[in-house]
């Protein structure tokens, strides 16, 4: 079970509670699952009680013990246990590793993972002035209300409905790919910053680290090769002998809390794509490009094995998770308009 079906199980047990009686509430949009913070057990957590407990105008313990039933009912679902004021940590069933089914997915979609029918049939009508940012905005938005079965008619006229703030000067000097992420990465209501910082590769350009994130995964493929081994989804911290710290997954093995992060961050994408499209707002997919990025980049220091390690199960399983990695900060880039080279 990935995040994204685990938030839709989350979901469900809040509408059969609901539908039973024994909650008074709106159903919401989506409930963020993550992995559990200090204090926590299992495979995932959700906030959602605490989400729900003022409009339920009940304490968020008695709301997480609602919930708990449903949950344990549902499918994949090993068990829940509610911590602290009442978050809910849920223990997937074995089989049910959420690292591999996320992995399968994005290796069988490619960059059409997050797709969905979601606005299909819909023409969604830009009216935009005569302005560089605007003009950026609305051919991003092309492609990207595309994804997810819509179209988009770009206009000049009056109304105007996409109106970003312009940039303060030309953008052209920084080059296409900075350009471009210069105009789409702030949200339409904040005044762009058209400078060189854009094109300086290091850590606090955010550009920089979602290419360089991605030129890292090929870097891991190539890499991989070399050393007798290719990508194969599974649990990215597999236990080799637990006796020894040095094998994927030992206890205190740090991959398996930054291979959660990143799954999570990977799982999060076809809900930011929906919402870029929906809410006209490419800037929501290049902030997430940046989130997957910044996930990314210690996990791919995990990827490889090192000194006289052989090549494992987790091994093979963190390389597919790498490979997944650099699918989506490709396809996100390749959306906005920018160039993911392999090579950085």
């Amino acid at each position: 079970m990935t995040p994204v079906e685990l938030s839709r199980t989350v979901l469900h047990a809040v509408r059969r509670a609901v539908d039973g009686g024994e909650l008074s509430v709106t159903v919401p949009e989506r409930a963020v699952v993550t992995p559990p913070g200090p204090g926590g057990c299992g495979d995932y957590a959700t906030n959602i009680a605490l989400q729900l407990a003022r409009p339920a105008g009940q304490p968020a313990l008695r709301v997480a013990e609602i919930l708990r039933p449903h949950l344990v009912d549902a499918e994949g679902v090993e068990d829940v246990v509610v911590t602290g004021p009442g978050f809910l940590n849920i223990t997937l069933r074995a089989g049910a590793d959420p690292a591999a089914r996320l992995v399968r997915e994005v290796r069988e979609l490619g960059s059409a993972y997050g797709h969905s029918e979601l606005l299909a049939g819909q023409v969604v009508t830009l009216r935009v002035p005569y302005d560089v940012r605007a003009e950026v905005v609305a051919d991003a938005l092309v492609r990207i209300v595309a994804t997810q079965g819509g179209r988009v008619e770009v206009e000049h006229g009056e109304p105007v409905n996409l109106r970003p703030v312009p940039a303060p000067e030309d953008p052209a000097p920084l080059g296409p790919d900075a350009a471009q992420w210069a105009l789409l990465h702030p949200a339409p209501h904040d005044r762009p910053r058209i400078t060189a910082d854009h094109l300086v590769q290091r850590e606090a350009n955010p550009l920089f680290r979602v290419r360089y994130a991605h030129a890292r995964t090929r870097a891991l493929t190539r890499n991989a090769a070399r050393l007798g081994f290719t990508a194969e989804p599974g649990d990215p911290g597999d236990p080799g002998d637990p006796g020894d710290p040095g094998d994927p997954g030992a206890p205190g093995d740090p991959a398996r809390t930054e291979a959660g992060v990143l799954v999570a961050a990977l799982a999060d994408h076809p809900r930011i794509l929906a919402a870029a499209a929906t809410h006209r707002a490419p800037d929501r997919l290049a902030r997430h490009l940046v989130t997957v990025a910044d996930a990314a980049l210690p996990f791919l220091l995990t990827v490889l094995p090192r000194g006289e390690e052989k090549p494992s199960a987790a091994h093979r399983a963190r390389l597919a998770l790498a490979e997944a990695a650099g699918t989506v900060l490709a396809g996100g880039l390749s959306l906005l308009g920018i160039d993911a080279p392999d090579h950085l």
